[in-house]
């Protein structure tokens, strides 16, 4: 049933302008041998406008003849054609009256002459038909019915749709076909001035949003009247197009291997998510996964697709880790194949601007034919048809810097990907956009003495992510640590001491708990008695402008408590600000001084008496008074 639909124009446009023979019509029934033929062909993209209600294609029947209803309905208001799409027409055959007593009787009926020689036979092979299938044979032409041409088509195409189409398209090339002009922004093309005879039309040349070509077709120059009144030189064919184009996706997680290379796994789903949130210093792992478009034949290959994938600044391309990968699902459980940079099935360039820098991921052209003629997979119909409708996943790694190029704060670092892909007609083309944001926050530590007198430079501190379990490493640069890498001991870790302000700024911290312990202070005051606990949390608010996902806002609390974060540039929560306060110790007796003197003497004396009784005592024990 559905290639009876796109054969529509096949068995109305041929069976229907041959139902009768040469005798039986009314006035005009003769074709005037003088007389030319035309062809207008308008295309639209039924598919949307089945899907809006605007149409329904299996109520409409063609009858070669220009339909106001069709034009008026989806070329009006809302313009459903499609610009773009090129068609190639050959004449393939005469049209001849067979006259010949045969068993049954005298018969008399229109059949289609073919010149014998390689042309025909490739035609025919394309039908899954020979020479032995002719109705007969006259000297070096052969001659068919038009109803053995209209079975072996239809037949070939269900069959074996992609390699039906792409032999009648290598036909029409190979053999001098005609291409007409590309359809206007009225969805229109035509033909003109065509000596009558039987003509193979078959689309050859289409924009990107097409995703499976109108089926080869046979039209007879001229065709009967549908009400069976005359012929009809001028024909108007409304052939249907399936559209749709691939989709992109752009996910991004932390490094799940400590070396930090585009590792580990390859499910989808692990970890990946249109939003991230890190450490200054982190690996981030990006994939890009693109649903390929459908590819029926040599008409709807791929002739471009190529990914321009930007980077804040404040991150930055590992670069030579760039993988592609083909599965035959969605969901990438089932793989092709898989390409590395190394094999010249795309080519990787980067591109450096002052707020951001870019990747481009191209297709060559051995990457392209493989896409689209490949063996490694089948269609339902078990014709190839390349990597069509497959998934495509690109995975690379990037740094988040350790510097004032990243921005902090719930602004966030978006990359961005946009793909271009382009079909046969090169001039038309179309983008998806998508993008990912990683996050990054910080904290302001602000020290203080109870009595304003301590001194900054003897304070120190060290920071631990209890989420995690490590020290922060970080450096100082014009008064900011930038944190550098996590480590598992704390004599390894940062120590932090504020500046000549007594701040301690810390930039570059992920979504976590951390604990802020203080190990020195100035003289004569007293040590934080337990660490500071500080947690930063993320929640879902407001929405990308590029992909329409929700963003991240983040919010903090010190020691359970809740904590306005400060904003830093144009991140309205950006830093988690805390005070420590040092008050001031216990004071002793200081050496040197009067109660120092006073003790002293005291003991002294002391001492002195206790030795008179002791000397006292041990005269009387022997004898002395």
């Amino acid at each position: 049933m559905k290639y009876m639909k796109t054969l529509i124009c096949l068995v109305i446009v041929l069976a229907l302008s041959l139902a009768l023979s040469v005798t039986g019509y009314a006035v005009g029934a003769t074709i005037d041998t003088s007389k030319t033929g035309s062809m207008d062909i308008y295309k639209y993209d039924l598919t949307s406008a089945e899907a809006a209600g605007a149409w329904d294609t299996g109520a409409h029947v063609s009858s070669g003849v220009y339909d106001s209803t069709v034009n008026d309905t989806l070329g009006g208001a809302v313009n459903y054609a499609i610009q773009g799409v090129q068609f190639t027409y050959l004449r393939v055959a005469d049209i001849s009256t067979y006259s010949a007593a045969e068993d049954d009787g005298y018969k008399t009926e229109t059949v289609y002459g073919l010149p014998s020689g390689a042309g025909a036979t490739q035609f025919l092979s394309a039908l899954g038909l020979s020479y032995d299938n002719a109705h007969h044979q006259a000297e070096s032409v052969y001659y068919f019915a038009s109803d053995t041409l209209i079975t072996a088509l239809e037949k070939s195409l269900s069959s074996n749709a992609t390699t039906t189409k792409n032999a009648l398209e290598s036909y029409i090339a190979s053999n001098g076909g005609v291409t007409m002009p590309a359809t206007d922004d009225h969805g229109h093309t035509s033909a003109s001035d065509l000596p009558l005879g039987l003509y193979l039309v078959v689309e050859t040349g289409v924009p990107e949003m097409v995703t499976s070509t109108t089926d080869p077709f046979l039209v007879s120059l001229p065709m009967t009247a549908i009400d069976g009144s005359g012929w009809n030189y001028n024909l108007t064919l409304y052939p249907k197009n399936n559209t749709g184009s691939p989709n992109l996706e752009k996910t991004v997680r932390e490094a799940q291997t400590s070396t930090g290379t585009n590792s580990g796994s390859t499910n989808i789903t692990d970890g990946y998510a249109h939003t991230a949130t890190a450490s200054d210093g982190d690996v981030m792992q990006y994939q890009i996964v693109s649903t390929l478009p459908t590819i029926t034949s040599s008409a709807s290959y791929l002739t471009t697709y190529t990914y321009v994938d930007t980077l804040s600044h404040g991150i930055g391309y590992n670069k030579g880790d760039v993988v592609i990968e083909f599965f035959r699902d969605a969901a990438c459980t089932d793989k092709i194949t898989s390409w590395t940079q190394t094999e010249g099935k795309y080519t990787v360039t980067y591109a450096d601007q002052d707020n951001e820098s870019t990747m481009t991921i191209a297709m060559t052209s051995a990457g392209l034919n493989e896409i689209n003629t490949s063996a490694d997979v089948y269609g339902v119909d078990g014709s190839q048809r390349g990597y069509s409708g497959c998934t495509m996943r690109i995975t690379y790694a990037a740094t988040v810097h350790s510097d004032a190029s990243v921005v902090y704060g719930d602004t966030g670092n978006p990359n961005t990907v946009v793909l271009t892909w382009k079909r046969t007609n090169t001039e038309y083309f179309d983008t998806l956009r998508d993008d990912c944001h990683v996050y990054t926050y910080g904290m302001d530590l602000a020290k203080q003495f109870s009595d304003g007198a301590g001194e900054y430079a003897a304070a120190q501190f060290v920071l631990h992510n209890d989420t995690d379990n490590y020290f922060v490493q970080a450096s100082l640069v014009d008064g900011v640590y930038y944190v550098t890498g996590h480590v598992t001991e704390q004599a390894q870790g940062t120590v932090f001491t504020p500046t000549a302000e007594g701040k301690i700024v810390v930039k570059g911290l992920e979504n976590d708990s951390y604990s802020w312990t203080e190990t020195a202070t100035a003289d004569s005051y007293v040590l934080l008695k337990e660490p500071v606990k500080v947690e930063i949390t993320t929640a879902e608010g407001g929405t990308c402008d590029v992909c329409h996902k929700a963003l991240l806002t983040a919010s903090a609390t010190v020691n359970g408590g809740a904590a306005e974060m400060t904003a830093d540039g144009e991140s309205v929560h950006a830093l988690v600000p805390l005070t420590v306060v040092n008050t001031k110790g216990f004071d002793l007796p200081q050496t040197g001084s009067n109660g120092t003197w006073m003790f002293t003497v005291a003991g002294i004396l002391l001492m002195a008496g206790a030795a008179a009784v002791i000397f006292f005592i041990v005269r009387r024990k022997s004898g002395h008074r």
